[in-house]
């Protein structure tokens, strides 16, 4: 018997589960939101009460709703999963009519005490009605046509919304963390060899349609896409974010030029430095030594999520891990690319990094699931 077992096995009634719970990937993620408030406090020049405390708030909210959806069921949550899309994909429409509108996109839900996001919700909604489809679909049928058409819809359907609102990075991290899951439950590869021609197709044709009236995009955001390409050549314009970023990260050298000490964060020439560009700030203030540390701790938890879903003898269980661990792994890896030069600027936050409510509360709900996953699994 391991030491794991013989605590479970003379553990109180009730408290059994409290040790299959994996503490330390909420450690993990503690140690992650810590930086974040030390971040916040900084860029608000020691104030506590401007953007550091309300996002402790928020997580301490968000960490109590993890921890009761840990200890609900895993079966519970699969039942859910359609009611949850359905009540999802509500909320976007209610957005596209009636939402709250900032810096020229319709995204917001105000319910007084947070403005939600919706499309922030749909990742995980949509990963859980994915896990739950192929759970209940026969191997066989995993990748005939029909059967792949119906996820596919799921997937494409709310994603449309999402860009009409217009959101081009919540739009493109539904679509990659959708064929994830898609992926992951055997669908045949010569499906994604298709949707990726098609793709680059796709990405030819919006380039070709710039300037004509049925051009793809909004203007700002091929705007976006020509200061990716060279943001030196408006640098007080259109590059300027970019541009600020790049001296902000280089500034900080090996080790930074210390907590708080942030000239291109405290003087104000770093735009949205709480939110989408907070990297650039621990870069700054803390160099290459804080922001291969905070690499560290993000890779750490991907590795937890990773064994968690190979580890899991559950087909929605595993499946459910591998979707939040890719829209987790879409979150880093938009976010550091867009904000070091490699992507163009699309505003995805840094994972309990950035100062916002909607990311912050649906990644805990989301790290609740995986927990419950690994709390209920097949032993």
């Amino acid at each position: 018997m391991s030491f794991l077992e013989y605590r479970v096995k003379f553990a109180p009634a009730g408290f059994q589960k409290v040790f299959y719970v994996n503490w330390g990937l909420y450690l993990l993620i503690t140690a992650t939101a810590a930086i974040g408030w030390l971040m916040l406090y900084s860029i608000a020049g020691g104030n506590i009460d401007t953007w550091a405390r309300p996002q402790m708030e928020r997580f301490g909210v968000g960490m109590v709703l993890a921890l009761i959806i840990t200890f609900t069921p895993i079966w519970f949550w699969r039942s859910m999963s359609g009611a949850g899309y359905i009540a999802t994909f509500i909320l976007l429409l209610f957005v596209q009519f009636f939402g709250e509108v900032g810096m020229g996109a319709q995204r917001w839900i105000d319910l007084g005490f947070i403005r939600l996001q919706p499309s922030e919700l749909m990742k995980v909604t949509l990963v859980m009605m994915l896990a739950t489809y192929y759970d209940w679909l026969d191997d066989k049928k995993v990748s005939r046509p029909l059967w792949v058409l119906i996820p596919v819809l799921l997937i494409i359907v709310p994603t449309a919304l999402v860009i009409l609102q217009p959101n081009l990075g919540t739009s493109v991290m539904l679509l990659v963390a959708g064929a994830a899951v898609m992926f992951a439950a055997g669908v045949s590869l010569w499906y994604f060899i298709v949707v990726i021609a098609i793709g680059v197709a796709a990405v030819a044709g919006v380039f070709l349609a710039r300037g004509t009236p049925w051009q793809f995009l909004h203007d700002y955001q091929y705007k976006r896409i020509d200061t990716f390409l060279d943001p030196s050549a408006d640098p007080l314009g259109a590059g300027y974010n970019i541009m600020q970023a790049k001296i902000a990260l280089g500034s900080g050298g090996w080790t930074g030029k210390g907590f708080m000490q942030g000239t291109q964060s405290r003087l104000n020439f770093l735009p949205e430095k709480h939110t989408d560009f907070i990297f650039t700030t621990l870069g700054e203030e803390f160099g290459f030594v804080g922001a291969i540390s905070l690499l560290t701790l993000y890779g750490l938890i991907l590795l937890f999520l990773i064994w968690a879903a190979v580890q899991n003898k559950d087909r929605f269980s595993a499946l459910l891990i591998v979707g939040i661990a890719a829209n987790f792994f879409l979150y880093l890896a938009v976010n550091l690319a867009m904000v070091m030069g490699l992507a163009p600027v699309v505003g995805v936050p840094l994972p309990f990094l950035s100062y916002g409510g909607s990311a912050t509360l649906v990644l805990l709900l989301a790290f609740g699931l995986v927990q419950s996953a690994i709390v209920h699994r097949l032993r």
